[in-house]
């Protein structure tokens, strides 16, 4: 059916590996990139994507919605921290840490500039 393009986060264009605790799936749909990813507990930004990226914060700007789970996010210019939780939509400028809060994995999808996000070299 021309006009219309269709995409499943269940059948991915690409899915990338957060150093055993979490995953982000991508699809490519109308020229932009989407991603699913999934954070388990004990997942850290510094700790499990920062060692694939070679930085100490993120530096991708997220624009996203929480599907589940809370996630606590601390600005590296001022120190400023904000937790976001299921139903929030969120958005985070670069510079940033990110850390799973408590027991309950959180899944989020991002509209952002995501295409390179946890890309391996």
């Amino acid at each position: 059916m021309s006009g219309m393009e269709l995409k499943n986060f269940d059948r991915p264009d690409e899915s990338r590996q957060f150093e055993g605790l979490g995953r982000m799936d991508l699809v490519r749909v109308a020229g932009k990139t989407v991603g699913r990813a999934r954070f388990e507990p004990g997942w850290r930004w510094s700790a499990n994507v920062g060692p694939i990226v070679g930085t100490a914060t993120c530096q991708t700007s997220h624009l996203g919605y929480c599907v589940s789970g809370t996630m606590r996010i601390t600005m590296d210019d001022d120190g400023s921290t904000q937790d976001f939780t299921t139903g929030d939509l969120v958005a985070i400028k670069p510079g940033h840490e990110a850390v799973v809060v408590g027991d309950e994995p959180v899944v989020f999808l991002d509209f952002g500039e995501i295409a390179d996000y946890a890309k391996r070299a």
